[in-house]
């Protein structure tokens, strides 16, 4: 197949800095004239999920153990390395902000804006029974075969 204008990225990490990583990538290959998909995959969602509550119904036991010890959303993520109980993380949003470094929840907005797929994986979303209503919106939602399929046809693919 004939590789085109197109980047993929498996995003399986919840951890801040990968994260940003990830979003400077994408927003940055998207401003080039990319299309860039962004598969979302296992704590990767954590990034995706509503800061707030969302009471979707009956849920099992595991279903509910994953969602209270999971972060939720952008603010609530922990960094890869000296974490310190979150000190770590709260001091890179700090060092950031005063450097006028725009956060992770602004580099998604700007995702968005750019266009970038957003796809969450329904398979790990089944496993840690993170539902549709639980995410952010303006995603999409698909399978393995779907993100293979955009990485046969991309120049670049990167694994975070």
């Amino acid at each position: 197949m004939e590789q085109q204008n197109k980047s993929t990225m498996v995003v399986f990490s919840g951890d801040l800095d990968k994260a940003m990583a990830s979003f400077i990538i994408a927003t940055g290959a998207a401003a080039m004239g990319k299309q860039v998909t962004m598969f979302f995959t296992f704590w990767g969602l954590n990034i995706l999920r509503k800061e707030e509550y969302v009471n979707v119904g009956k849920k099992s036991f595991m279903d509910k153990m994953f969602a209270a010890m999971m972060p939720r959303g952008p603010e609530k993520l922990g960094i890869s390395k000296m974490n310190f109980g979150g000190l770590g993380g709260k001091m890179m949003k700090y060092t950031m902000k005063k450097k006028n470094i725009v956060s992770l929840k602004e580099l998604i907005e700007m995702a968005q804006d750019l266009d970038v797929k957003m796809v969450a994986c329904t398979m790990s979303m089944d496993v840690m029974g993170i539902t549709q209503d639980e995410l952010i919106d303006g995603l999409d939602y698909a399978g393995v075969a779907s993100y293979l399929a955009d990485a046969d046809e991309s120049k670049i693919n990167l694994f975070i």
